[in-house]
């Protein structure tokens, strides 16, 4: 009987759980809506964001020498679009600097070399492109909510000069792997991924070059229960196999 009567109360406290931590990950990151990069991101799978003048921050990994990320998300013309990215301040990563390029209509038409080859193909007569570079000197800075710190990188605000679809690339010309935020937007807006203050001490790790890295670890049900009960009660939850009937 006794294990009878505490399945009913673990469902009892489970949403409430829940809640209480969409409550804590809405006020952590009330300046952002923080979204992880949850499957490897290319070409054919880009990362669609919503409404880019709303500040949305994407925290991603480049695992691979060769990994390029796409993003994508859709703008009217004259829309004035904030994008800059931070390093989160991981041992290795003071040197990392990816570059970011921005492909549309109506934007400059360039040397298609300049991008990495599954970027060259977006490149048409509508379409061209602007690179924004890293500075040689980072700023340090110091993220109250998420209670983190980040080396500040590029940060520029860009008006889309024509109706359409943009999309957003994020490589590393030196080959270089390693975690960072690409920041869309700067419209403050609360939302993002509820579990973010879960997920964010899994993603804070260096990258390791032979194992693959995991952008944002997938974590199950009893983990994220185990974690909520550990932070908001002060006990542990513990993790049963569930029986066949």
């Amino acid at each position: 009987m006794r294990n009878a009567t505490r399945w009913p109360l673990r469902l009892l406290y489970t949403p409430v759980l829940i809640l209480l931590l969409a409550t804590i990950s809405t006020s952590m990151a009330s300046a952002h809506q923080p979204i992880f990069e949850e499957e490897d991101l290319s070409a054919e799978r880009t990362l669609s964001i919503a409404n880019p003048t709303i500040s949305t921050a994407l925290y991603a990994t480049l695992d691979a020498e060769d990994d390029v990320d796409f993003f994508t998300f859709t703008a009217a013309e004259g829309t004035r679009v904030l994008i800059g990215m931070t390093i989160p301040q991981i041992a290795g990563q003071d040197e990392f600097a990816p570059t970011i390029a921005l492909i549309g209509p109506g934007l400059p038409q360039k040397e298609k070399a300049l991008l990495p080859p599954s970027a060259q193909s977006l490149i048409n007569a509508d379409n061209g492109f602007d690179l924004f570079l890293a500075p040689t000197q980072a700023s340090a800075f110091f993220e109250p909510f998420s209670r983190t710190s980040y080396w500040r990188r590029q940060q520029t605000r860009v008006t889309m000069p024509a109706d359409g679809t943009y999309r957003l690339i994020v490589w590393d010309a030196s080959a270089q792997m390693g975690r960072y935020v690409l920041v869309v937007g700067d419209r403050e807006v609360p939302g993002g991924d509820p579990l973010f203050a879960i997920k964010l001490p899994n993603y804070w790790t260096p990258v390791d070059a032979d194992a693959g890295a995991s952008d944002a670890p997938q974590l199950s049900t009893c983990t994220v229960l185990q974690e909520l009960r550990h932070r908001i009660l002060g006990g542990d939850l513990p993790c049963r196999p569930r029986r066949m009937p």
